[in-house]
């Protein structure tokens, strides 16, 4: 087992046990990010955006995919009639093909690629104006820890009575039926 993964371990037991010491005293809530976010009504243009830019990129991917399979299909019909020198160069050929797709969809679907700074750029407004929401709410209810349903901390249980999902869409002034 790595540090940190033992670190965050002990972190997160420390936590339980901290907390379990004084959860007469505290109040926790819990929301759903994901459901928040499918209620505002500028997230589906956003997703719709990004759907788009995707799709342009994934199309290129495709193209260059193709042109793959075309150089492959030809330097194998044609092999045995190509010298060294020239299936050497047929082989480079398809390799560069190759590392330009993989730098493409790098570049734009990678870590640090176009679309993930993309979503970043367009969902930060968003997501600040949740943050500040979801702060509003715990405050004016008295919470002390509120957590996200949607994220990596999962919950196996959960009263409904602590679900902050309508405050939060109020709060955010969208109209809940």
């Amino acid at each position: 087992m790595r540090l940190e993964n033992r670190h965050s371990i002990l972190l997160i037991i420390s936590l339980f046990v901290l907390m379990d010491a004084h959860a007469q005293d505290q109040r926790m809530g819990f929301f759903e990010s994901d459901f928040i976010l499918s209620n505002i009504p500028e997230y589906s243009g956003i997703e719709q955006r990004l759907q788009l830019l995707s799709d342009g990129w994934r199309q290129e991917i495709s193209d260059l995919d193709t042109e793959i399979q075309l150089l492959q299909e030809d330097y194998s019909a044609k092999e045995i009639l190509y010298t060294d020198e020239i299936r050497q160069e047929k082989q480079r050929e398809i390799q560069q093909k190759k590392t330009q797709r993989d730098a493409f969809l790098n570049q734009k679907f990678g870590p640090d690629g176009e679309y993930f700074q993309s979503q970043d750029e367009l969902l930060e407004p968003i997501m600040r104006q949740i943050f500040t929401a979801v702060s509003e709410v715990a405050r004016k209810q008295g919470f002390d820890f509120v957590f996200d349903r949607s994220g990596d901390i999962y919950l196996v249980f959960a009263r409904s009575e602590w679900n902050l999902n309508d405050a939060i869409l109020i709060e955010l002034g969208i109209d809940i039926e």
